[in-house]
């Protein structure tokens, strides 16, 4: 392992989950459904963990040049996207901004499982590798809950507007 990368692909990370919990916090802040402000507060802290979990790892490559070892077994927490259905139904005329901030953050988390995907491909730290296949699929978990809601938003709006053709 190199250290200067790691530490500058550690950096990238955290600038990353920062930028995420960001997002997801404010989004939190402005959606109308219950459902989905639940579903962004909860991803928010989940990004809160990563941050903290990428920060140990950059003081302990600082420190030593290496990842310290770690437990990777903890996973996204599970937000049921049936339950919001009914809210969502209920909801779906006023829900522009809930569509627009799902449409962000599921770009936001394909650019995570991408690049966490290739560090752990690229380098050669069993470690590093265990810590960003780890996040990869955590981020992968968040992009198909996202993609869920994506879709019964969108069939809850194309509804309401009479875009089906029977």
């Amino acid at each position: 392992m190199e250290k200067i990368k790691a530490i500058d692909v550690l950096k990238q990370a955290i600038l990353l989950e920062i930028k995420g919990k960001a997002f997801y916090e404010s989004a939190a802040r402005e959606s109308k459904i219950d459902g989905i402000r639940q579903v962004f507060e909860t991803m928010a802290e989940e990004e809160k963990g990563h941050i903290d979990v990428l920060t140990r790892q950059l003081k302990s490559v600082g420190r030593s040049g290496k990842f310290e070892p770690a437990s990777f077994t903890q996973t996204a927490e599970d937000i049921t996207p049936q339950i919001l259905t009914e809210e969502i139904r209920k909801n779906a005329a006023d829900a522009a901004y809930e569509a627009a901030a799902i449409g962000a953050a599921m770009d936001m988390e394909d650019k995570a499982v991408k690049f966490y995907g290739n560090r752990a491909q690229e380098t050669d730290d069993p470690m590093e590798r265990e810590m960003f296949q780890w996040l990869s699929d955590w981020e992968k978990t968040h992009l198909t809950l996202l993609s869920s809601l994506d879709k019964q938003l969108q069939e809850e709006i194309w509804n309401d507007q009479s875009f089906w053709p029977f």
